[in-house]
């Protein structure tokens, strides 16, 4: 009997002890001795409001369905975070799923107004969502809420494009004949994954996409490869168009005038999810891929697509049938407006 409660003894103690190791090692080892330096770009001191929007997020079991990190390998999710990037984040955000969309870079893509309707009717806004109606915030809550998710990775992408990280500056022609700010220096929302940036820097020191004979020789492998279904001048309604549910891009839209040369060779080398897009990878070489960048370049925005500010609908009238396309389709548009005129800044409004 003796002999029996001594084994139980020892391994209980033995239990204790992995237990103790474990929490060591996990939790306390890291907080002690792990004290990364706080990053210019992502260790953000927050505002009152600011402070106060991040105690609704987490009351509002928001990081059940969201992450707020955003690794290597990860795609369209914007800039990599760093261990400095939360040094004023206690206790962290990270979350463990990604039942909705990761918010590490969430900050300035969208205006206010266009997260006050998200958090009152989600499915107005983006059909299809999982999200629950977060209407019976108070107006102090949602305000701070959506002020507290502007703050997310705003000036880490801001300092991205800082960086340059995709070459020297590029000025391109926007509709009306207007030089557009370096892509880099305004806040682009559309990014190649990581990985994809890089094997662009080491295939574009040998092929200078704004340079003409490149376009030119690019123009050749766009006939014969994307023509048939873009179209020669880009605008979507190559020859066998029509037979396809999902219609090919419209190139010439000023959209597409926010993608960074790295962010089209993504596009081409691996195609598009959900389209007939093909992976264009597979068939083409490195150089081809760029030759194509350069001429997709040279395409003209469309000057039938409107331009100008967009007022979307008072997000009050959404319950109301008749408002619902309008409105989706305007905060759709929000995207290229950003792309188009490089006076906006984070949150809708401007200089």
């Amino acid at each position: 009997m003796q002999h029996r409660i001594l084994n139980y003894l020892i391994a209980a103690v033995f239990v204790a002890l992995i237990f103790l190791t474990i929490i060591f090692v996990t939790a306390i080892l890291p907080a002690t001795t792990f004290q990364p330096e706080a990053t210019k770009q992502g260790a953000y001191v927050y505002t009152l409001s600011e402070a106060h929007g991040r105690e609704v997020y987490k009351r509002e079991g928001c990081v059940y369905c969201h992450t707020q990190f955003v690794r290597y390998q990860d795609r369209e999710m914007g800039e990599m975070v760093l261990a400095g990037d939360y040094v004023n984040q206690t206790p962290h955000l990270l979350g463990t799923e990604r039942t909705g969309p990761d918010l590490s870079n969430v900050g300035g893509k969208y205006p206010d107004a266009w997260h006050v309707a998200h958090h009152m009717q989600p499915r107005a806004v983006k059909p299809g969502s999982l999200m629950p109606s977060f209407s019976y915030l108070s107006e102090r809550d949602m305000k701070d809420l959506v002020a507290y998710l502007q703050t997310l990775g705003r000036e880490r992408e801001l300092e991205a494009r800082r960086r340059g990280l995709d070459g020297k500056p590029e000025h391109k022609e926007v509709a009306g004949g207007h030089s557009a700010a370096p892509a880099h220096d305004r806040l682009t929302w559309l990014e190649a994954p990581q990985e994809m940036r890089d094997e662009w820097k080491r295939v574009s020191k040998n092929v200078d996409t704004n340079n003409s004979a490149i376009a030119n020789s690019g123009r050749g492998i766009y006939m014969q490869n994307c023509a048939v279904c873009h179209g020669v001048t880009g605008r979507g309604n190559g020859p066998i168009s029509s037979s396809m549910i999902k219609k090919p891009a419209n190139l010439t839209r000023p959209f597409y005038r926010a993608y960074t040369d790295a962010l089209y060779y993504w596009r081409l080398k691996e195609g598009v999810a959900g389209t007939r897009m093909p992976r264009w990878g597979r068939s083409l070489s490195e150089q081809q891929l760029a030759y194509l960048v350069a001429f997709i370049k040279t395409l003209p925005v469309d000057p039938s697509t409107p331009t100008g500010q967009v007022e979307v609908t008072n997000y009050s009238q959404l319950d109301q049938p008749q408002l619902m396309d309008k409105n989706y389709n305007e905060i759709e548009r929000l995207s290229e407006l950003h792309a188009e005129n490089p006076e906006l800044v984070p949150g809708g409004g401007r200089h």
